[in-house]
């Protein structure tokens, strides 16, 4: 193990002791954001240290079975636990290498998923329809909340554009899992209104926002804002078309423009559209620092940006094929119903090899 992370390591390991010291005192309950904090670190290093401990143990029975060497009786024996203890060793600093990678502030954070039809006219909007669906059927098994923020419906079904929040949690939660599906998503298949069965290609763009805090990540001035009021159109009863209750904020310096209808509530709406807002700003910061890094260093998942084509989907060959990673699967039936984690697994996975390569550069 390097001399650089086996300091690390060490540190994190009096860290945990301080703060199991803090915790177990009876001043720890005094201030409940103190110990809040402080038992969220202790969940965070807690299993970092309990590698590195394991890590130091298989070192031990290493360095006992060296030792045996000089006994000429237990040298089989002791060449078959010095081989055990570098295999463990070995794979317990893979491990904690990729523990010790950054971890994104934004993984814990419910998000906006946002779908827009794209080219292919109305084949696109029935598209957005079916990746929405997919990503229901995702979120119902990984048991996450949604909730349509926002939505148009195509002429010919399917969406022109939809919102949805989906609230989930916890480390491995939304975000986490989510992220890397921002981009353009292409299809080709034989429409159902073909009537020479020829495969048209078309395509949708699929935004991942990580939710913001309005007040907490970003400063929104109110003079930037027009905020307009509108009655509601499409389903939703009697009352829903009889008031202005639909909500349009446009956020001038940008011309970003958030549109929420779905509740009868005119302030709920607002309040709605208003955290969309604050998440797509925030995201285009996001994404202009990160275009800034990408100059020196490309993602091998790609840039998110939503021009980039990142997943195609072939009906008649019963394909998906994520060009990011040149993965294909031939399960076109159980992704579209919501059977996604080969592909998201595959995509964190590769994020981790890239940046175990760039820090494994810094460290040259």
């Amino acid at each position: 193990m390097k001399t650089s992370l086996a300091a690390k390591l060490a540190q994190l390991e009096r860290r945990l002791f301080d703060v199991e010291q803090i915790l177990g005192s009876e001043e720890a309950t005094k201030d409940l954001e103190s110990f809040r904090r402080l038992s969220r670190e202790h969940a965070e290093v807690g299993p970092v240290v309990a590698l590195y401990r394991n890590y130091k143990t298989s070192e031990a029975d290493l360095s006992a079975a060296q030792e045996m060497l000089a006994d000429p009786s237990l040298r089989g024996f002791a060449q078959d636990e010095i081989d055990a203890a570098k295999e463990r060793m070995a794979e317990l600093e893979a491990e904690l290498q990729k523990a010790l990678l950054p971890r994104d502030p934004n993984d814990e954070r419910n998000t906006f998923l946002e779908i827009r039809a794209g080219t292919g006219g109305d084949e696109s909007g029935l598209f957005a329809g079916d990746l929405l669906r997919m990503y229901l059927r995702y979120s119902e098994r990984n048991k996450w909340q949604t909730e349509i923020v926002s939505e148009s419906q195509g002429d010919a079904g399917g969406y022109r554009e939809v919102i949805v929040r989906i609230i989930g949690g916890g480390a491995g939660g939304v975000y986490a899992k989510l992220k890397f599906e921002s981009g353009t998503h292409r299809v080709q298949r034989v429409p159902e209104t073909e009537a020479q069965g020829r495969i048209h290609t078309s395509a949708c763009t699929v935004a991942i926002l990580a939710e913001a805090d309005p007040i907490k990540d970003i400063t929104i001035n109110p003079a930037d804002l027009r905020i307009d009021t509108f009655r509601a159109s499409g389903a939703g009863g009697q009352h829903i078309n009889k008031t202005d209750s639909a909500v349009r904020i446009t956020h001038l310096p940008t011309g970003l423009v958030v549109e929420c209808q779905d509740d009868r509530s005119q302030h709920r709406n607002r309040d709605r559209a208003m955290s969309v807002l604050a998440s797509r700003l925030l995201d285009r910061e996001r994404q202009a620092a990160h275009a800034k890094e990408a100059a020196e260093r490309k993602s091998l998942v790609g840039s998110g940006d939503r021009s980039e084509r990142i997943r195609t989907y072939n009906f008649p060959q019963g394909r998906v094929t994520d060009h990011r990673i040149n993965l294909t699967l031939y399960k076109i039936d159980q992704i579209m119903d919501g059977d996604i984690d080969d592909l998201t697994r595959a995509l964190q996975a590769e994020h981790q090899a890239e940046q175990l390569a760039a820090l494994g550069e810094s460290a040259l």
